[in-house]
């Protein structure tokens, strides 16, 4: 038997969750069955298990598609020399979310798994791994944010990183469930509060 290319199989990944991807966006998560991104994809059962043994596994590999962008934007902005302006990077970030926020993007599904996550807790376990990751850039850019002095010295790199992490989350809900929140606007937002982080904690603000 003739060996299959790396090429054929990712392509029959990416064929799969797309057809995932479709199925979600039209029926919700929680209504989709393995049974329809079957059909969807026009593949048989076994070809479809043999990449993607659950819905859960599917989620997850979207989710990791989503936010691979993300992560690799925020790890090449660590190393540079100077931090860009952290009002500009969230600029950056924001517009990789709102590229996946449309009506047939991976992170417009994310309110979808965090309430089934809640009923799940396999799934909960895999959306806690896959943020985490995410959460450990922020950290990481926080860390250097105190290096360059745009943020305070004294706060908890900790501390500060999972607040930035929220701040995206914080966008995509407005973006999902009001839509009339601008990126711009927002990413200005987030560079006024981070301007003013310059304090040890416990210290009085300035006049």
């Amino acid at each position: 038997m003739p060996r299959v290319s790396e090429a054929h199989l990712e392509a029959r990944r990416g064929q799969i969750l797309a057809a995932a991807r479709a199925c979600f966006a039209r029926n919700g998560f929680h209504s989709t069955t393995m049974q329809d991104v079957v059909r969807e994809a026009g593949l048989s059962v076994g070809a479809v298990y043999r990449y993607f043994p659950s819905k859960n596994e599917l989620i997850r590999a979207i989710a990791e598609g989503a936010i691979g962008n993300i992560t690799g934007r925020l790890d090449a902005v660590v190393v540079e020399r100077p931090l860009p302006p952290l009002g500009t990077l969230y600029r950056t970030i924001l517009d990789l979310v709102d590229r996946e926020a449309g009506p047939d993007g991976a992170l417009r599904m994310a309110v979808q798994v965090w309430g089934e996550a809640l009923r799940d807790p396999d799934l909960a376990d895999h959306v806690s791994q896959v943020y985490r990751k995410v959460r450990e850039r922020f950290v990481a850019l926080a860390a250097r944010a105190q290096a360059d002095g745009l943020i305070g010295r004294g706060a908890d790199a900790e501390q500060v990183g999972a607040v930035l992490f929220g701040m995206v989350h914080g966008y995509l809900l407005q973006r999902i469930l009001i839509g009339d929140v601008d990126r711009d606007s927002y990413a200005a937002g987030i560079a006024a509060l981070v301007d003013r982080t310059t304090l040890t904690p416990g210290a009085d603000p300035a006049p």
